[in-house]
């Protein structure tokens, strides 16, 4: 698969290691992101790559050595009893500069604690003749090693780059596919680089599905729990949680019920699951996020939101591999899971974006209790809903992921809606109709599709 996005990241890093002086990175963010792949395109032949491993600092300096020894002959032929006579005898032997790469620090780290203060003491020198760049999958090593003010690296680092998922408009391009399958697509392997890898050696999307996800000896059968591995304790109270809420358990009370503990004990586990990028919270339009009681929680990547929906339920059928029902399932309720996801992305599209000539900002859900003219009450829903930046517009908008739509129904149902809203008194209403496609447009409501998708997220 051809290497697509990182843009940025790209250009930042190569700005960053091509300074007059040397610098120190940190890069950090979940597994399969592609940090290593960025790193090792943008460094040359001339500088140093290291990967480590779990194994003693010992045995990691032997390591290590022996890597820079492809650059420094006889290297490796000496004992470093320690970190900095290491990185000293580095610098001893350093006449140009060059770019020194420490990938996956944290296991470093765990092995030897004080490798950060040794790295603070030969920073704060300013003696190094070389970059220095570390790099970790561990989200909560990387951010206590260089964000955490206690840290000794703390405010060390020239720049540091976060990765996060990339969006999904690379998907479409790296894997040639239309909008509309661009989009069922992403709601299985979400903006995950190595997935789409792991996508593309099959002939299709369901072939792929069933190889790799739904297979014992599939790469991502038990994906999450390696991804939780490397930033929490407790895995089986994580995945119990995620488990809870990814078949329908998305209040606190409801998921501490099903978990047979007091909400109390859950609140830690899942702010971290948040902070990790696992679970999301999902908060009307109107309600204030720290104080709301409508806050519903809900799993914030498309993988593992398909893994605790469809693997983990089925795990029994796949281990003894029974594949009708697993079929059963996945006709009657994949569907639904891309639905979730379309209505995602039309949020994601819709906010800090312009629609029709007017720059919105954050769109969410909206659900809740009106009242109509005759005072008569209405439990109803709204997919997206934006207010203008100039408070003069409020855009509410209805998803649809089939086919067919009448796109004047749904206008007039959603001017229904909104003439009982009590935060649209007083704006203008723009009517929204997100749709896999619409067979009865309209000219008084906007309309758009999985390729208008595309190019607002662009």
């Amino acid at each position: 698969m051809r290497f697509v996005d990182r843009i940025q990241e790209k250009e930042r890093l190569t700005k960053i290691l091509n300074m007059d002086r040397p610098t120190f990175t940190a890069i950090y963010g979940r597994r399969r992101l592609g940090k290593s792949t960025l790193i090792k395109r943008v460094i040359t032949d001339n500088d140093i790559y290291y990967l480590a491993d779990e194994s003693e600092s010992s045995a990691q300096r032997i390591l290590l050595s022996k890597v820079i020894a492809q650059k420094f002959a006889g290297f490796d032929k000496v004992t470093y009893p320690d970190w900095e006579t290491l990185f000293r005898s580095i610098n001893y032997r350093t006449e140009e500069k060059f770019t020194l790469v420490l990938d996956e620090l944290p296991y470093m780290v765990k092995q030897s604690p004080e490798l950060p203060s040794v790295l603070q003491k030969l920073l704060d020198e300013k003696q190094l003749k070389y970059n220095l760049v570390v790099c970790g999958s561990s989200q909560n090593m990387m951010y206590g090693l260089i964000l955490d003010e206690s840290s000794p690296l703390y405010g060390r680092a020239d720049v540091v780059m976060k990765f996060t998922p990339i969006k999904l408009p690379y998907l479409q391009e790296a894997l040639n596919l239309t909008p509309e399958q661009a989009i069922e697509e992403y709601s299985v392997w979400g903006g995950v680089p190595r997935y789409w890898e792991l996508r593309e050696n099959h002939n299709s999307f369901d072939e792929a599905i069933w190889t790799e996800a739904l297979s014992v000896n599939g790469t991502l059968y038990d994906e999450p729990v390696k991804l939780f591995k490397d930033d929490v304790q407790d895995i089986v109270k994580t995945a119990t949680i995620m488990s809870f809420v990814g078949v329908g358990a998305n209040r606190m009370s409801e998921i501490a019920s099903r978990s047979n503990e007091p909400a109390t004990n859950l609140s830690r586990p899942i702010k971290k699951l948040i902070d990790l990028g696992f679970l999301g919270k999902d908060i009307p339009f109107d309600a204030d996020e720290e104080k709301s009681k409508k806050t519903l929680y809900k799993i914030a990547d498309p993988f593992v939101d398909f893994h605790y929906r469809f693997v983990v339920p089925m795990r029994s059928f796949i281990e003894l591999g029974r594949k009708a029902p697993i079929e059963m399932e996945l006709q009657q309720h994949l569907g639904e899971h891309t639905s979730k996801w379309w209505e995602i992305i039309c949020r994601d599209a819709v906010t800090g974006n312009v629609i029709d000539g007017t720059l919105y900002g954050v769109a969410k859900r909206w659900w809740g209790t009106v009242l109509d003219k005759e005072k008569k009450p209405h439990q109803i829903e709204l997919d997206v809903v934006a207010e203008s930046l100039d408070k003069k517009k409020i855009l509410i908008g209805e998803c649809k992921w089939t086919s067919g739509e009448n796109a004047a129904a749904l206008e007039n149902e959603l001017r229904w809606k909104a003439s009982m809203l009590p935060f649209a008194k007083g704006k203008e209403v723009v009517p929204v109709i997100f749709a896999k496609n619409a067979t009865n447009q309209t000219d008084t409501a906007i309309v758009i599709t999985p390729e208008g998708i595309m190019d607002l997220m662009k």
